[in-house]
């Protein structure tokens, strides 16, 4: 076989290896759990494009990429076909396109740069030098993606060892920090096996230190960073209204009708709460609906709190808002606290990029409350009662620093979602996940309400305590503690893990420069 056509099929293998290696990343978070596999795969990339010129090692990085969010996003065709009206072919279209813009943009430089500065100068680092070079450059970017173009921090490598031991570690360091250390400790594992001129004793120095970091979670499991200051009694409400009919006119009474009803013998409890947009009615429409239930909440020393849409008709046009609002003990319909406008929004969902463009062009960008405002960064959190309780609405969740940030003053977290848009695929079970983690890095309980599933109570160590079928209506009693504290992960957010990560990109370019090439 010729030279040139031996290179060539074995750049193709490169190249299937890079997609496949990416395409089981998914498999490491829910609903699958097996948590090695991300590990494996990065391993996997890092070995492929260590040595590898630029411009190969940066299109392994894409495919990898695009078989990551390939198959770990790919509950998001199901919201364009089945919600957003698009044929087959256009959702799977749109869907690829999206996969492709984010591989290119959010994954490729991380490739790119990493291969640049391993080969600037001399020549390639040290294995070693390599995996914490190539290490810190994964988390940067995974920190890049939480907030680059809004932010899309979806599969963090982090979120697969919530249910494993090492889950203490995350209100110490974060889910970034967690990546940092599952990442490096894969990359040097993997480095031990490569031939190298080098010594080994750095490579296995390196490890060690990787370790004892995975050996202090032990200690960490019996740390209680927050500490129980009380209880609250609720009922969260999962109507299970089917997508298609929830913005549907003549259904909207229906659906009234249907949480009044599953709340009708809840009132007893503290706090009540209805899912995001549970009535589907801009505040101004429903005001004599909103005094009614103000009343009920009254009536019982209770707090509903539910999503609804708001229209604000202050200055020169109105503005629409996808919010929170709560009731009774929680206040508003003074017009005082008792509101929370959300503040990360998604694209396309809840408004449409270049909008002057898109809008019109099918009916997935004309989708019911996709206009929505921004909300202020400086809200007040809600009550209920003497509870204070940080809410988050959907998408929110999925950021861990604005958690923690908006959880400082928190005894409580509440977060209300819609995943009714991705129907049975495995988007609204990562998106469960996600919600766990936050939980565990605050040390708060939480209390997650959404229209059909998963409504759960969540404890301080991001564990089930209880939760209600998905594709029900039903209602989850329980109580959930109140806590007051801070966890190391709140005060100091993902800073030093980003620090750390800039020291391990960096530190390799300066460390006995001139035998990088021995």
């Amino acid at each position: 076989m010729p030279a040139a056509t031996s290179r060539s099929s074995l750049q193709v293998v490169r190249y299937l290896l890079s997609l496949a290696a990416g395409a089981a990343v998914p498999l490491g978070f829910s609903p699958f759990d097996f948590w090695p596999v991300p590990m494996l795969a990065v391993a996997i990339i890092f070995l492929l494009t260590r040595t590898l010129p630029i411009k190969t090692a940066t299109m392994c990085g894409f495919l990898f990429g695009v078989g990551m969010f390939g198959v770990g996003t790919s509950w998001i065709y199901v919201s364009i076909h089945e919600f957003g009206a698009a044929s087959p072919m256009l959702a799977g279209l749109l869907t690829g396109l999206f996969v492709l813009g984010i591989s290119a943009l959010m994954i490729m430089p991380a490739f790119l740069l990493y291969s640049w500065l391993n080969q600037r100068k001399a020549g390639a680092l040290p294995p070693w030098q390599q995996a914490l070079m190539f290490s810190g450059l994964w988390v940067l970017f995974e920190w890049v993606r939480s907030w680059l173009l809004t932010g899309f921090p979806w599969l963090l490598s982090g979120y697969a060892l919530l249910d494993t031991p090492f889950a203490a570690l995350a209100p110490v360091i974060g889910t970034y920090g967690l990546s940092l250390l599952m990442v490096a400790t894969a990359c040097l594992l993997f480095a031990l096996i490569i031939p190298a001129k080098q010594q080994r004793t750095p490579n296995i120095i390196a490890l060690f230190i990787a370790l004892v970091c995975w050996g202090l979670s032990w200690p960490l499991n019996n740390i209680a960073w927050t500490e129980k200051t009380g209880d609250i009694s609720f009922s969260a409400v999962q109507g299970n209204i089917p997508q298609n009919l929830k913005w549907d006119p003549d259904f909207i009474h229906t659906t009234i009708i249907n949480y009044i009803g599953l709340s009708e013998d809840q009132w007893q409890q503290e706090l009540i709460i209805w899912p995001e947009n549970a009535i589907p009615l801009f505040y101004n429409r429903a005001r004599g609906l909103m005094a009614q239930l103000d009343r009920m909440a009254r009536q019982n020393n209770s707090t509903l709190i539910l999503g609804m849409p708001v229209d604000d008709n202050a200055g020169s046009e109105t503005r629409y808002f996808n919010s929170i609002l709560s009731l009774g003990e929680g206040y508003l319909p003074s017009e005082g606290p008792g509101r929370y406008d959300k503040q990360k929004l998604v694209p396309f969902g809840e408004y449409v990029p270049m909008e002057s463009l898109l809008r019109g062009l099918i009916d997935f960008f004309n989708l019911p409350m996709s206009e929505f405002s921004r909300g202020d960064s400086d809200q007040t959190l809600l009550k209920a009662g003497e509870v204070t309780i940080a809410p988050y609405i959907c998408y929110e969740v999925v950021y861990p620093d604005f958690v923690a940030q908006m959880a400082q003053e928190s005894g409580l977290l509440i977060t209300i979602s819609n995943d009714t848009w991705f129907g049975k695929s495995i988007g609204p079970v990562q998106h469960f996940q996600i919600a766990r983690m936050r939980a565990l890095e605050t040390g708060r309980f939480m209390i997650r309400a959404t229209n059909d599933g998963i409504t759960a109570l969540i404890d301080e160590k991001g564990r089930v305590v209880k939760t209600i079928p998905r594709f029900t209506h039903g209602v989850l009693s329980a109580t959930a503690e109140v806590r007051e504290g801070q966890t190391p992960f709140m005060m100091y957010g993902s800073w030093p893990v980003l620090l750390l990560s800039l020291l391990l990109i960096s530190l390799p370019l300066y460390v006995n420069p001139r035998k990088r090439s021995q």
